[in-house]
């Protein structure tokens, strides 16, 4: 059996006045994801808080029975959760007076010993520390990355592009919600990195390496990656959640 530790930590930034993050984790359920809300200060607060809120409660009603660690029903169920909730942010955002367009991000993992399910909508990341490798784990659903997939930009360009930050998926959008689950398996010493684009935004897959590599403790981790984003320019709110395998003790 695998132990399984955590951090998170998540900062205004320099350069915002709100914290429109929002990152939950519940080491029983094995639950833990990172929201960014999008459609201004009051309404994408809303919507991240919403998100950290009561997905968890959804995933726990449709998952409490499960006894499979991380096979594809888990991953179709954690699917199916992402949409109600996405339908319920978009049916709330319609009918409340100054949440028009509200939306959130969403990146999370379910870990089950040394399984997990990785799942997300919109820029919000996951990567996999693994041997001394990252691996991004999610791909931006964003105008930019669909460029890049289709050949007509790179990777490098992307990060700069007018369009970078236009989400063509999100919790809460009137179109119809489709979420991408990723299926992994885990190691002793991996680190599990969940976080929103305040961090990626500000700091290369290299810089973010060097620190998951780092012989520290989850939390000391958290707060350089933070910090880094910050010494860079900090341009957005910041957040980042590490989860650790390891064999006894916690890291």
């Amino acid at each position: 059996m695998a132990t399984i530790s955590y951090a998170g930590l998540s900062d205004v930034g320099r350069v915002r006045t709100e914290n429109e993050d929002h990152w939950f984790a519940d080491p029983g359920q094995g639950l833990y994801l990172v929201a960014d809300g999008i459609g201004g200060s009051a309404a994408g607060g809303l919507a991240s808080q919403i998100v950290a809120e009561v997905l968890p409660r959804l995933l726990h009603n449709r998952l409490h029975e499960a006894k499979e660690p991380a096979g594809p029903h888990i991953a179709n169920q954690v699917s199916a959760a992402l949409v109600e909730i996405s339908e319920r942010l978009w049916l709330e955002s319609r009918n409340a007076l100054g949440l028009k367009g509200m939306g959130s991000t969403v990146v999370l993992a379910l870990v089950r010993d040394r399984h997990a399910v990785v799942a997300h909508m919109g820029d919000s990341r996951a990567y996999l520390l693994q041997a001394g490798r990252l691996e991004p784990l999610t791909k931006d659903h964003t105008i930019a990355q669909l460029l890049v997939n289709r050949g007509q930009i790179t990777s490098e360009e992307a990060a700069s592009h007018p369009a970078h930050g236009q989400l063509t998926r999100f919790v809460g959008m009137s179109m119809e919600a489709i979420p991408e689950t990723k299926r992994i398996e885990l190691s002793p010493d991996d680190r599990l990195l969940l976080c929103s684009d305040g961090l990626t935004g500000m700091l290369s897959d290299q810089q973010i390496l060097e620190i998951l590599s780092r012989q520290i403790i989850s939390e000391e981790a958290c707060r350089q990656l933070i910090d880094a984003a910050n010494q860079a320019g900090g341009k957005d709110n910041v957040t980042a959640v590490i989860v650790a395998v390891g064999n006894g003790a916690a890291r």
